[in-house]
């Protein structure tokens, strides 16, 4: 098995790191399908409160995407300092070649806003490796995805607040 790490989003933005956590980290389950329903259908608490360590959310994809769900498993938060840790575990996202995937979000206070940072530890199986080229598209949807939550915080300035 092998371990391949890859910046998956360095975003600045204007919107605050308090409000951002809480839209992309902890309610995530309450804003995501309703905000990006295009790359999240529904999310379910399997086990544990939404916002805890050990808590366990599927994330149910819509229709006509690659895959149907992934399982995600909160390992550590420390919500005054904007920090998350969590690994999908499971689902047909991991294909064939990963054993999981292990994700550092953290929102830095930046002047009045966020410096946004996703850090992937892919952890493979096998021999198997983890190519920028297969990132990239994992990239792209992390970085659509923040800009429409970014976009509706701003357009709606009471959410979060």
């Amino acid at each position: 098995m092998g371990v391949f790490t890859f910046t998956m989003a360095d975003i600045a933005s204007p919107v605050s790191p308090a409000r951002l956590f809480k839209a992309l980290s902890t309610d995530n389950h309450n804003l995501m399908p309703k905000v990006v329903p295009d790359f999240v259908k529904s999310i379910e608490c399997l086990t544990g409160n939404p916002c805890s360590v050990g808590c366990v959310k599927q994330i149910n994809l819509p229709e006509g995407r690659p895959y149907k769900y992934l399982k995600n498993r909160i390992d550590e938060i420390d919500e005054s300092k904007y920090y998350i840790k969590y690994t999908t575990f499971e689902g047909d996202v991991l294909g064939d070649t990963l054993e999981c995937a292990v994700y550092e979000t953290t929102y830095e206070a930046v002047g009045d806003g966020t410096q946004y940072k996703v850090v992937a530890h892919y952890h493979t199986k096998g021999d198997n490796v983890k190519t920028e080229d297969e990132v990239s598209i994992g990239q792209d949807a992390v970085t659509k995805m923040f800009k429409a939550v970014e976009a509706y915080l701003i357009a709606n300035p009471d959410v979060y607040a």
